[in-house]
């Protein structure tokens, strides 16, 4: 719209100076054209200065508006990156929640199981000491829910803090309840005590989990 502006200012322009140089011609008896008043001459010359200011000022406004239109254009284009760069983030997550809710059927636990399933398993377990392990997982987590994570604001205090703990460690190493001992040093155990402490930590400041909503 503004090039059509500029085209409209400048025609007219032209105009005008063709126009002058027809009265100049007649004023210095150089045409045959009819003689024009000094008076006209000069309203002919405000009109020309008032032309040109319109003509300088579209320019102006047409410089800022293509200034104005490249930065809307390469702010659009980031936001269009970003928004692409989003994009594929949230596929790549949701394609990773898609892997582990297949694993966790393919395991046969839920997914709040199999986060500890995953944090107790070692390489190299035989068929019958991993299913073992994904007992442990399964039983562990039930007990800790029916028992100190059911505490509220369990995460504020030393006391309840240390208390899940022990829980934790009492199980994994436990006769009947722990991971298979033949495999799982007590070195072994105290890491990952202290691995699944983190995680039920992070994961359960209340009952249920937000995590798993």
């Amino acid at each position: 719209m503004m090039n059509k502006a500029r085209c409209i200012l400048i025609t007219r322009i032209s105009v005008f100076i063709i126009v002058s140089f027809i009265l100049l011609g007649t004023i210095f008896g150089c045409s045959s054209t009819e003689y024009v008043s000094f008076e006209e001459y000069e309203e002919l010359e405000d009109e020309l200065g008032r032309l040109n200011t319109e003509l300088e000022s579209a320019s102006d406004n047409y410089s800022d508006i293509i200034q104005i239109n490249t930065e809307l254009h390469n702010q659009l284009s980031s936001k269009e990156d970003e928004m692409n760069r989003l994009i594929r983030l949230l596929s790549t997550l949701q394609a990773n929640i898609d892997e582990e809710e297949g694993r966790a059927i393919r395991e046969g636990l839920d997914e709040e199981s199999l986060a500890i399933f995953d944090l107790l398993k070692k390489p190299q377990l035989r068929p019958a000491e991993i299913k073992r392990v994904k007992e442990v997982a399964v039983q562990l987590l039930e007990t800790l829910k029916l028992g100190k994570l059911k505490i509220d604001h369990w995460r504020d205090k030393e006391a309840t803090r240390d208390a899940v703990r022990v829980t934790i460690y009492d199980f994994l190493y436990g006769d009947e309840t722990g991971l298979p001992e033949d495999s799982y040093t007590t070195e072994e155990i105290s890491v990952k005590t202290d691995d699944v402490f983190r995680h039920v930590y992070r994961v359960y400041p209340i009952l249920p989990s937000p995590f798993y909503a």
